[in-house]
């Protein structure tokens, strides 16, 4: 709710400032109506840029406790590479192909600090992306890498960034990243991945995944 709540209030922002913008450049006059139009071209930048950040906040999630916010199936399909079905918490189901022996999800998170945290207001997530890595070291360095995004930020605007860029000036609000631990990929085996306030964490959810994490510990 919070974090639709604040893409709300930057999406009222963008009406507010495109309206002001519009009434501007449709007056009429000659310097002072250039003027008005350059600030208006101005006003109708900001609203993009307001509209922009509004899409960008409310790709976010609130983490009301301790909750999956992922699973993951894996299918060998040869050596070193898996299918991995990914189903998120909307039940939205993505396939990627990676290459390795172990897997890892990444997130990005919003914490909030001081007054704002002792008011209840929750951190906030987005899943990152998801990567394979090699037992070898020289294949690490050398061997085919894979990597997938989720949810990239349009065109710049990067709320998360910015804050994370910004954190030492900013007492309320703090954007970390979030790193769930490299495990083992096998055929047929099934993770969970739950977040808290405090990182990711994931757990095998059969015996497969759980032998292989055995084995490889």
């Amino acid at each position: 709710m919070v974090y639709s709540a604040l893409a709300a209030v930057a999406g009222l922002f963008c009406l507010l400032v495109a309206y002001m913008a519009v009434r501007l450049l449709l007056k009429d006059s000659w310097i002072l109506g250039w003027l008005r139009g350059m600030f208006g071209l101005a006003l109708l930048a900001l609203a993009v840029l307001f509209g922009f950040v509004a899409l960008d906040v409310f790709s976010y999630q609130q983490i009301q406790k301790e909750e999956v916010i992922a699973t993951l199936s894996f299918e060998k399909l040869a050596e070193q590479k898996y299918r991995v079905v990914l189903a998120d918490t909307k039940g939205n189901e993505k396939t990627y192909d990676i290459l390795g022996d172990q897997w890892q999800l990444d997130a990005r998170i919003i914490k909030w600090k001081g007054a704002l945290a002792n008011l209840g207001i929750k951190p906030g997530y987005r899943l990152d992306r998801i990567a394979g890595r090699y037992y070898s070291l020289e294949m690490e360095r050398e061997a085919e890498r894979t990597v997938y995004a989720f949810n990239e930020s349009r065109f710049g605007v990067d709320v998360w960034a910015w804050l994370r860029t910004a954190k030492e000036t900013l007492p309320i609000v703090d954007a970390v990243y979030g790193s769930a631990t490299y495990l083992p990929m096998a055929d047929g085996a099934l993770y969970e991945v739950n977040l808290s306030g405090t990182g990711l964490v994931t757990r095998p959810l059969n015996d497969t995944a759980q032998k292989a994490v055995g084995d490889w510990q």
